[in-house]
């Protein structure tokens, strides 16, 4: 392929970029699989490695690269997409850059899919809000029911937050077993599209390749089972090799919230020998857990193992991705009740996106709330009425009850220092992070006066300013600062 034509398909991705009705990162997300192959006046011919690519391009994307195309070269086009099977997996070069897109994860960025069922029968494309073919139904595998086969690559929602976890998913359900993905890794907090990964990939392999066998499990169904093993032993010699069994069957194995292992030591040591027999016979392991591998309380032999492959986060989504999930919610309603002229007003649906938390469950069940109040009142919402219906429905609210005094307590208790380090004179760096911390946090999630923080802390309003600041800039580029005050958010709001 020479350049002039590599030049000119940047050219036309860039200018399809630039759409207002385009999903930017979703869009990146697929362009990097596509390759040009020929173009003349009015044609263009690129090529694929798969039909679930081609596919998902044509649904979303041919028509805006035709006019694109159109747009730069004035001249009408038709736009051929085939499939190559001969085209080289994209997992080697995943490989290579594994270590720069996957661990700084504060480098990352990406959106979301919730980890909750999906009932829609149907795909939409949530930027022109138009229903597209539903995609093939997964056979039936073991006990997965209809609400989780429809979890898929197609009903994801990508932005940036979320769109390299989306596409190492992809690989990973293309090629189980095959690529230096193995184990793949996804973590971040709850309600963010972890499980919904796991149930794409799932499905999509069940789909394309029915010939292996998947098996999804939660860690605390492993534990459960794993306990009525060792309750059964002295009876049944062969409980343990039949609880072994029921995973070691898997070509691809799929566990979910991993952190739940820690402190169960024997079910966390026949779960590492089951992923050490399955990888070493090319069979895919992936994973789940509300935080990163090295903040998981484990022994370090296991985190060696489970980062191994590629491990990669899922970020809050931003605006742009809670505004196109709600249209999703609210086209999913549509759909399942055949009322294609229901809508809620566009100010009430940003409103939404603009105050919910980063948890895609919760923003559902203020879309759910918002839908049965414009049925049962048979009128238009407003933004004040929703404001109003959901005053106490999103959990970043803070409880008027809790105190500067509280916030230090739980920072203090966190981090392991001494109230009278917390408000003293140190300025030694494991007590003045902490203390930054503290300060950030009474600012945020309080909402008192710098002043007022300040003297909690025997400091002047100027350096909680500072500190708020330090800390801002550090949640930019610091996925450990960024875990560290997530949980001591939960903790805080859980007072």
């Amino acid at each position: 392929m020479n350049n002039s034509l590599n030049e000119k398909w940047a050219e036309v991705c860039d200018h399809v970029a630039g759409f207002d009705d385009v999903n930017r990162p979703e869009f990146s997300a697929f362009m990097d699989r596509v390759q040009p192959q020929a173009m003349s006046d009015g044609f263009l011919l690129a090529t694929v490695e798969n039909d679930f690519l081609k596919k998902r391009i044509e649904q979303n994307f041919l028509p805006a690269i035709t006019r694109a195309l159109e747009e730069i070269y004035g001249v009408p086009f038709v736009v051929s997409l085939e499939v190559d099977n001969s085209m080289p997996s994209p997992a080697p070069a995943a490989a290579k850059n594994l270590a720069a897109q996957a661990v700084p994860a504060s480098q990352q960025s990406p959106a979301t899919g919730a980890d909750q069922p999906v009932s829609s029968p149907q795909v939409t494309n949530v930027l022109t809000e138009q229903p597209v073919p539903k995609a093939p139904t997964a056979p039936a595998q073991g006990a997965m029911t209809g609400a989780f086969r429809s979890l898929t690559f197609q009903n994801f929602v990508i932005g940036e937050s979320n769109r390299m976890a989306y596409s190492m998913a992809v690989q990973v359900a293309e090629s189980p077993g095959q690529s230096a993905l193995n184990p793949l890794f996804i973590y971040g907090k709850s309600g963010l599209g972890k499980t919904h990964l796991m149930r794409a990939i799932q499905n999509y392999v069940n789909e394309t390749q029915p010939e292996l066998v998947t098996v999804y499990a939660d860690s605390e169904e492993i534990v459960s089972k794993y306990t009525e093993a060792s309750m059964t032993n002295e009876i049944d010699k062969s409980s343990y090799n039949n609880f072994k069994a029921l995973y070691e069957v898997a070509d691809v194995l799929l566990i979910d919230d991993i952190q739940f292992l820690q402190g169960k030591t024997g079910t966390l040591n026949i779960v590492f020998q089951i992923l050490n027999k399955l990888m070493n016979q090319g069979k895919q392991i992936v994973l789940s857990a509300d935080r990163a591998p090295k903040n998981i309380d484990i022994e370090e032999r296991y985190n060696s193992r489970f980062m191994q492959g590629g491990t990669i986060d899922i970020q809050p989504p931003e605006i742009e991705t809670k505004l196109a999930i709600v249209k999703s919610f609210i086209n999913e309603y549509k759909l399942s009740q055949g009322d294609m002229e229901f809508s809620l007003p566009e100010d009430v649906q940003m409103y939404v996106a603009e105050n919910s938390g980063s948890n895609i469950r919760e923003l559902k069940g203020a879309i759910n709330r918002l839908i049965f109040s414009r049925n049962a009142d048979d009128h238009e919402i407003t933004v004040p009425e929703a404001a109003a219906m959901l005053e106490n429905h999103f959990s970043h609210g803070m409880s008027r009850n809790v105190t500067i005094e509280d916030v230090q307590k739980e920072v203090e208790s966190y981090y392991k220092v001494k109230h009278s380090e917390m408000v003293g004179p140190s300025r030694a760096r494991e007590v003045m992070f902490p203390r930054q911390v503290a300060m950030y946090l009474c600012r945020v999630l309080l909402d008192r006066p710098y002043e007022e923080v300040g003297k909690k802390f025997d400091r002047d309003h100027t350096t909680v300013m500072h500190s708020v600041k330090k800390i801002e800039k550090l949640l930019l580029k610091d996925r450990n600062v960024q875990e560290e005050i997530e949980i001591l958010r939960k903790a805080i709001n859980n007072l």
